[in-house]
């Protein structure tokens, strides 16, 4: 299914993301057409859009636009289900589409930021973020957070645009002070 307000959406993110170099203005370009588009959502997101997973929460490709540095994901969250503490390495609009989402954020307190080990991280700040919401990130440098949905809530769908194809993001053991760069997995559309 084509949708002229997904087509609208990633024109016009694709121009403000090749007319920015700054992640900041990206994002303040962009959020603005991500609460456009999760009005329109109904319009664009198909059955694989929504497919969830009882192992951990689903990454659903919409689309993939190299050329423009950018993807867009639907991502579909079971009551209980969390990423792992982790950053993207990039910038990225966040735009509730059903349910409640929870991100909590973690603060690298260690001088540098360079190693992959000795991370010192302490608990940030909450938000929940309802259907309706926007959210927005840029690398500060790391942007480190936990996302999900706690098992006494219902599930959620989420749309999140990455200025980057979204194949791979840091993971932080907590405990064992540690990062690490993983793959991670999407089904394609």
């Amino acid at each position: 299914m084509t949708s002229s307000a997904l087509d609208r959406f990633i024109s016009r993110a694709a121009a403000i993301s090749q007319s920015h170099s700054e992640p900041a203005d990206c994002v303040l370009g962009i959020a603005p057409l991500m609460l456009e588009l999760i009005e329109e959502a109904g319009t664009f997101l198909e059955p694989q859009h929504r497919r969830s997973s009882t192992e951990g929460y689903a990454r659903n490709l919409i689309r993939n636009m190299p050329e423009h540095g950018l993807s867009l994901y639907a991502l579909v969250w079971q009551p209980g289900q969390w990423t792992p503490v982790h950053d993207h390495g990039s910038w990225g609009v966040v735009g509730v589409v059903e349910g409640v989402l929870e991100e909590r954020s973690y603060v690298r307190v260690s001088p540098d930021r360079g190693v992959d080990h000795d991370i010192e991280l302490v608990r940030g700040g909450i938000l929940l973020l309802k259907q309706g919401a926007v959210t927005s990130f840029v690398p500060n440098p790391d942007h480190i957070h936990v996302t999900g949905v706690p098992p006494e809530r219902p599930g959620a769908i989420s749309l999140h645009l990455y200025g980057r194809t979204m194949n791979d993001f840091n993971i932080y053991d907590v405990a064992a002070r540690t990062r690490k760069r993983m793959q991670v997995a999407h089904n394609e559309s």
